[in-house]
């Protein structure tokens, strides 16, 4: 009896266990999304398999092969390019074969038939089918019967010898046509229903390695004509949502070009684009990166597949969601209507769930299909409880249901906390209700610096309005103040001129705001009149080494969002090390050139040509935090123009010190920039070296330790 109820109660252990495991833990891949930083974020799980649907299932006595195109209608008819059997197959939303197209009557009263179609697009009054290997698009009918043929359009800008292979095809609410050739490198044509070539839209931009310009300089016309032509890349894919922007698709953009624009939020070589009937991108990417797929292409579940995501087909979800899908890693990329990522899924194998080539994928109401080329079956995915959550508050967001949109991101945040999407809804929802301080708080989490500064700038527009007498106040007062110390600088400087003997310190330090204007008097002076000295120059090196650390820990959180932090020891090695190697490597090289300058007149010249990096940098710091991210030039130029105006102090210093003419001062600079090459070279050369001696030392001394 004893024995009986031990193994009831283990056996209710792992019923309790099992039923409080994540519904993640039983799908054969894991959902995750990304981190500012890369780094792949664990998700719950958004869609789960359901079940796998067969040509057996379907009810066809041929099956499937080689499948290229997947779509579902209005009615929530299911449509497959049947490539290699030469039909498109039509499916009830039950997955059950209504009819197939594949020989038909033509306007011409002649027995005609498909070939090989990649892709299928239907509206609500007709079926179009890029017939690919016939070079033509045939319209049937909804109930598949023939309608007419589009043959090739005729335009005179299609090159010489092109082959019109139409492989994906999309139709407007106007009738207008668009069809991707893969043979055709200038864009999306444009038709309309009677064939009529109405333009290319949307040609992606070619990528040309500069050294490659630089050659075909010099090369002949012959030799250019025989060498590689950069030519636009082709589409491979394409799908259009309810507001008539298209969604296209491509895995021709060079590798390095296509992970770039998903970094820096580009869309020049983004792999996927939204384009109005223009042409034009407008694709949204507010998120972290880019849309186009895999962000760490190093941090991967299958450890044999590198490099960027092969995006071939987009499909347009409910409330303005889209998704794209990978062929190299049979993923799915799910993204909002702003570009922010919802949610990663899915993975390569024959388990239920995973792909083994994933070649389409479409909507059917709340599930995800997607097609499957080498088991040429269908795989649907069901959505989940936390997938409803996410798209009822996205829902909410749309209709501006702002109270009820926190409560639904709240719920997503209470299962998966580090979704920084949940965290930017809410700060919306607080700031279109004019709760901005509150706002600041969530778009902080998230790293949302664009949001964040809206946010801000309400804060700074009510602080204004609340505070618009002192602000006039404090630029007179700041002014006065200003003119007052210049009168007072140069005064003193003038009087100082005049003085003979030991300059006193506070003269040495004021001497610097007549140097910084008036740099080639001012550098002689500060050599041959005793001007400066080591300690005004070592306050000044102090004063820069303080600026740099005030800048890494005072920049306002727009500007630094992710909070850098350093140490004033970082800071004394980023200033002090160049300083020394500059002065040293320029003692070395001028001693050898007729250099006037001694080692201590060069480090002199060096920290004062230090002194516009405070003037500049301590106020852009200060305006940092109260400007807002389209205020960002004021802040690079002040950065830029104290780096720039820096420079030229230290050149011209250098030319007055050394008394060099200008040609000759610009060899010794250059010289001096490889000598401090040098020098770091052989001081790492060294350190390395002295390290491996008292390794082997210590080595040597543990191996005696152990022998006595």
């Amino acid at each position: 009896m004893k024995k009986l109820t031990k193994i009831f109660a283990l056996a209710a252990c792992v019923i309790l266990v099992l039923g409080c495991m994540p519904l993640g833990a039983i799908t054969p891949y894991s959902t995750y999304t990304y981190s500012i930083d890369g780094f792949a974020l664990m998700s719950p799980d958004a869609y789960v398999p359901d079940r796998q649907v067969d040509s057996a299932y379907m009810g066809l006595e041929t099956p499937i092969d080689d499948p290229r195109d997947l779509v579902v209608d209005g009615r929530k008819n299911i449509y497959i390019a049947d490539a290699a059997n030469h039909r498109i197959v039509v499916l009830d939303r039950y997955f059950k074969v209504k009819f197939t197209i594949d020989e038909f009557i033509n306007q011409n009263g002649v027995p005609d038939a498909l070939k090989s179609p990649s892709g299928v697009y239907v509206t609500d009054e007709k079926i179009y089918v890029a017939d690919t290997d016939n070079n033509r698009i045939v319209m049937f009918e909804l109930d598949g019967t023939f309608y007419k043929v589009i043959r090739e359009p005729d335009a005179d800008v299609f090159p010489a010898g092109s082959i019109y292979k139409p492989v994906a095809i999309a139709v407007d609410e106007y009738g207008r046509i668009y069809v991707v050739s893969s043979t055709t490198y200038m864009g999306v044509i444009a038709i309309n229903e009677d064939g009529v070539f109405q333009g290319f839209i949307g040609a992606q931009k070619v990528t040309v390695d500069p050294l490659q310009i630089i050659w075909r300089r010099f090369q002949t016309a012959e030799q250019r004509a025989l060498s590689q032509q950069y030519i636009s890349t082709e589409f491979n894919n394409i799908t259009i949502d309810e507001n008539g922007f298209i969604y296209v698709t491509t895995s021709s953009v060079k590798e390095d070009s296509q992970q770039a624009a998903l970094q820096d939020k580009s869309g020049t070589y983004a792999p996927v684009k939204k384009l109005n009937t223009a042409g034009s991108d407008i694709m949204k990417r507010n998120g972290f990166f880019g849309p186009g797929g895999e962000v760490n292409v190093t941090n991967l579940s299958t450890a044999e597949i590198t490099g960027p995501s092969k995006i071939i087909d987009a499909a347009v979800g409910p409330e303005n969601t889209w998704s794209i899908i990978d062929e190299k890693r049979s993923k799915i990329y799910t993204y909002d209507e702003d570009g922010n990522l919802l949610f990663i899924f899915g993975d390569k194998g024959q388990q239920l769930g995973n792909i083994q080539s994933v070649e389409a994928i479409a909507y059917l109401d709340s599930d995800i299909l997607i097609l499957d080329k080498t088991a040429d079956n269908i795989t649907v995915f069901r959505r989940t409880e936390y997938g409803d959550l996410l798209l009822d508050a996205i829902r909410n967001t749309n209709e501006r249901n702002y109270d009820t949109t926190i409560n639904y991101w709240t719920e997503i945040l209470k299962r998966n906390n580090n979704f920084d999407t949940a965290y930017i809804g809410i700060g919306k929802s607080l700031y279109r209700s004019a709760e901005y301080e509150e706002s600041l708080g969530y778009y902080k989490s998230a790293y949302d610096t664009e949001n964040y500064s809206e946010s801000f700038k309400e804060i700074r527009k009510e602080w204004i309005s609340n505070y618009i007498l002192l602000i006039p106040l404090f630029a007179i007062v700041f002014v006065v103040l200003f003119v007052l110390f210049n009168k007072y600088a140069a005064n003193l400087n003038k009087k100082t001129q005049l003085k003979k003997g030991r300059k006193t310190f506070w003269e040495e330090l004021i001497y610097a705001f007549h140097l910084i204007l008036h740099p080639f008097d001012g550098f002689w002076d500060l050599k041959h009149e005793q001007r400066g000295s080591m300690r005004a120059a070592f306050v000044w090196l102090v004063l820069a080494i303080l600026t740099f650390f005030y800048q890494g820990v005072g920049t306002g959180y727009i500007f630094n969002p992710r909070q850098a932090s350093t140490t004033i020891l970082v800071q004394i090695t980023a200033v002090v090390v160049p300083v020394i190697l500059w002065t040293v490597a320029n003692w070395c090289l001028t001693t050898l050139f007729d250099g006037e300058g001694s080692l201590k007149d060069i480090f002199i010249a060096t920290c004062y040509a230090l002194v516009p990096l405070p003037i500049l940098i301590i106020p852009s710091v200060l305006i940092s935090n109260i400007a807002l991210s389209s205020e960002a030039t004021i802040i690079n130029l002040l950065v830029s123009f104290a780096f720039v105006w820096c420079g030229l102090l230290l050149f011209f210093g250098m030319m007055v010190t050394h008394d060099y003419t200008f040609s000759k001062n610009v060899l010794t600079s250059i010289g001096t920039i490889i000598g401090m090459a040098i020098i770091m070279f052989i001081g790492i050369l060294f350190s390395t070296l002295l390290a491996k001696i008292v390794s082997f030392i210590s080595s040597i001394i543990t191996e005696i330790a152990f022998r006595m």
